[in-house]
């Protein structure tokens, strides 16, 4: 048999793996979660099947790398066993992930399902790179996508291990995104010349200065981005605030509280999004309109917010008193801002 030939009857194992290999993570990525008995459901046993699920994944795709780095080719039955054998595999993993119940907590199953896709994904691509590469000797990108897949892989023992732990994690994320929403603002503000001076640098020498004064802010522009950081701030706070009660206060122990950590979490990260355009807004040239419409949006979600928290498990006495005084700070700074923008130049 000709080194074509066999690598042509190779191949076919391996075509038939991958398109598995992408079935099954479209249904992992879309699918839903077979539903059972939450209370009754055994979260310690599903990691420690998990783990062990994802661990063959690693050492069959390590077989399978190791198998194609150096010519010959495997013969055209250790070909089919390989591929059958990570099938295999992959399909146990796909099948451990869909024992989690979403009444588990959404947070949590988001970050099982995420791992799980990326998992997935890094096997696809190594499947892809044997296929397309020639067999001469360990590729660079075969080296990549198998470490690409170990990296995949060594991720899970670090996952959260309840939704109380994958709602923080998810919530120290959303922090991050606001917190540099925050300064970039403020450093804008800083800069005493043109705002979009930094965007426009590169105009050669010989143009003329720009003089265009929709490209700077008023006095009263300034004057109305204040209380507008101020309400960027105030989310910030919430945030924080809501993260430090979730540890202190949040319990992942019944179906209840871990609905109300998921809803806390599924408000808090459209914060980040609201204060993007708000900040937007605020560049000159600034629309008041654009700019009390986007306030008015990012208030309306940190009060419902923090209603939210009032409401659950995670706000207690020392909560109760933070809570009412961010809700006050919101009222104050929209209406500030709206006051500064419907008066007179």
């Amino acid at each position: 048999m000709s080194s074509d030939n066999s690598r042509g009857d190779i191949s076919i194992p391996l075509r038939n793996l991958l398109n598995s290999i992408r079935c099954i993570r479209d249904r992992v990525r879309d699918g839903e979660s077979n539903e059972s008995d939450s209370e009754e459901f055994d979260l310690s046993n599903f990691w420690d099947t998990m783990n062990q699920a994802v661990k063959a994944v690693s050492q069959e795709a390590t077989k399978l790398s190791l198998a194609f780095s150096t010519p010959p080719p495997p013969p055209q039955q250790m070909g089919n066993n390989l591929s059958e054998s990570l099938q295999k595999s992959i399909l146990t993993m796909s099948t451990v992930y869909y024992w989690l119940p979403k009444s588990q907590g959404l947070s949590l199953r988001r970050a099982v399902r995420d791992a799980s896709v990326e998992v997935l994904e890094g096997v696809g691509q190594l499947v892809e790179v044997i296929l397309a590469s020639p067999l001469q000797s360990l590729s660079q990108e075969q080296l990549t996508s198998t470490g690409g897949v170990w990296s995949a892989c060594d991720r899970f023992p670090s996952l959260p291990r309840d939704n109380k732990a994958a709602v923080m994690l998810a919530l120290s994320a959303h922090i991050g995104v606001v917190k540099d929403a925050i300064e970039e603002i403020e450093q804008a503000l800083l800069e005493e010349e043109d705002p979009f001076s930094d965007l426009l640098g590169d105009l050669d020498e010989e143009e003329e200065p720009r003089g265009n004064q929709d490209t700077y802010w008023s006095e009263r522009d300034r004057r109305v981005i204040g209380p507008c950081q101020g309400l960027m701030k105030a989310s910030g706070a919430c945030l924080r605030k809501l993260s430090s009660a979730v540890r202190t206060n949040g319990d992942a122990g019944s179906a209840q509280n871990r609905a109300q950590l998921d809803d806390l979490e599924e408000l808090s990260k459209d914060v980040s999004p609201r204060m993007d355009d708000l900040a937007l807004c605020l560049y000159p040239p600034m629309e008041y309109s654009g700019v009390e419409s986007n306030a008015s949006k990012l208030a309306a979600l940190l009060k419902k917010i923090l209603g939210v928290i009032r409401s659950s498990h995670v706000c207690g006495e020392s909560e109760l008193t933070w809570v009412q005084f961010l809700e006050a700070a919101v009222d104050h700074n929209l209406q500030k801002a709206k006051d500064l923008m419907q008066s007179d130049p």
